[in-house]
C-alpha cells in the first residue's frame, strides 16, 4: 500500500490538568458534530494540558470555540500520513523532505497493531509549501 499524505490544519488549547478534562472537551466537539482525525493531549507544566486537534472540517472547530468560549491557536499546517505498517515505510517521505531541505520539527506515529499507521508530520508555516511540492501532494 503506497501512503496516503494529507494537507492538514491543526489548532491548540489548554485546558486544567485534572481528571476528565479530555472526556469532557472531546464530548463537546462530538455534541456538535466537530469530527476529529488526529487529537494528542501533552502537559504543559504541573497544571496544565494542551490538546492539539486535527479537525475534518476546520470551521466547524471554529463555531463550536465560540460557542463553548474556549481559546483555539490555529490553523497551523501538518501533514497526515497513512499507510502499511512495514520496515522503513516513513523512510522514502522523509528522504524527499531531507533532500528539499525541509525540516520535522515535530511528529507523532502509531501502529494499529493490524498492518497499518497513522503518522502525523509538524514543519513550519515558512517550509510548507516546499514540504508539499517535494511530496507531490
Amino acid at each position: 500500500m503506497t501512503n496516503e499524505i494529507l494537507r492538514a490544519e491543526y489548532y491548540y488549547t489548554s485546558v486544567q490538568d485534572q481528571p476528565g478534562e479530555a472526556y469532557k472537551f472531546l464530548s463537546q466537539l462530538a455534541d456538535v458534530g466537530v469530527n476529529l482525525m488526529a487529537f494528542t493531549a501533552i502537559p504543559m507544566g504541573p497544571d496544565r494540558t494542551q490538546f492539539t486537534l486535527f479537525p475534518e472540517d476546520s470551521n466547524k472547530l471554529i463555531e463550536a470555540a465560540k460557542n463553548a468560549g474556549f481559546q483555539i491557536d490555529g490553523p497551523h499546517p501538518a501533514l497526515l500520513v497513512q499507510g502499511s505498517d512495514e520496515l522503513g515505510a516513513l523512510t522514502d517521505m522523509h528522504k524527499k523532505l531531507y533532500d528539499a531541505g525541509v525540516n520535522v520539527y515535530a511528529s507523532n506515529a502509531v501502529a494499529d497493531g493490524k498492518g497499518s499507521f497513522g503518522y502525523v508530520v509538524y514543519i513550519r508555516p515558512e517550509e510548507f509549501d516546499t514540504a508539499v511540492n517535494a511530496l507531490g501532494i
